[in-house]
């Protein structure tokens, strides 16, 4: 890793982690992490272009199937994959498929880029969170591994405690506000060796704990709006990304979009 160093191109593959979900823009498009650190980057290096080739729903499969070859065909100078956690959050899951496919795309990936760029996610503080930490916790020591003999970088969300915060996440309690999509943006930023701007670790102002009424009313809304039509797919086989293209499927110049 350079500090400081210049990059030309940034591919980032995945799922709606990657693609950007809950962070709207004022048209009504998804911006994301990965748009944040495309548009900064490009701040830096004239011609830069960027590709996000991530669908939400995505799982470690289908990211190695319809994502990875396209990505490594572009050769760019930073590659992003995260991947893997749309399985762990499934009822059955094999995680040896899992880990083997990862590894496949990690050495897919590694020859044909200039840095590859892994992630141990974050996850919202609660029940969930609990029920399926020793899947996550699996999958990230993989991740560990395939960057130590791959030469990969390594984004540490996970060991965050701030992005635990729930106010860090939508009302879907499965995505990151604007302001956690930008946090991972300067966590990603930092690990490239680029200069930091902020701390991205830095917890949030201390707040009033919601009353009880509150609270069951957001529990109310989140099962209605997003628990059940969540395990109304799983239950017939489909994902919110069936049929969806990637956001920015070529890696062409970036522009700045009007607007904030």
């Amino acid at each position: 890793m350079q500090i400081n160093a210049t990059y030309n191109s940034l591919v980032a593959i995945g799922d709606s982690f990657t693609e950007g979900m809950s962070d709207l823009k004022p048209d009504g498009s998804y911006r994301g992490w990965a748009d944040v650190l495309a548009g900064r980057l490009a701040a830096r290096s004239p011609g830069f272009r960027y590709a996000n080739l991530a669908v939400r729903g995505k799982l470690i499969g289908q990211i190695v199937e319809e994502q990875v070859g396209l990505a490594a065909a572009m050769q760019a100078d930073v590659v992003t994959l995260v991947g893997g956690l749309n399985d762990t959050l499934r009822p059955k899951v094999d995680m040896v498929r899992v880990r083997d496919l990862l590894t496949e795309a990690v050495e897919r990936l590694t020859p044909a880029c200039g840095q590859l760029v892994l992630m141990r996610s974050p996850g919202r503080n609660g029940p969930v969170m609990e029920r399926f930490r020793p899947r996550m916790e699996e999958l990230f020591a993989h991740i560990d591994g395939l960057a130590s003999r791959h030469g990969a970088l390594v984004v540490d969300l996970y060991g965050a405690e701030s992005l635990g915060d729930p106010r860090l996440w939508d009302v879907d309690r499965l995505h990151l506000t604007a302001d956690g999509h930008r946090r991972v943006a300067e966590a990603v930023w930092q690990t490239l060796g680029l200069g930091p701007e902020e701390d991205w670790r830095t917890p949030l102002p201390p707040s009033g704990r919601p009353g009880w009424a509150s609270r069951r009313i957001a529990d109310a809304r989140f099962a209605k709006e997003h628990l059940g039509p969540w395990i109304g797919r799983r239950l017939t086989g489909r994902s919110s990304g069936d049929g969806r293209p990637p956001k920015r499927p070529e890696l062409l110049p970036y522009e700045s979009p009007a607007g904030p």
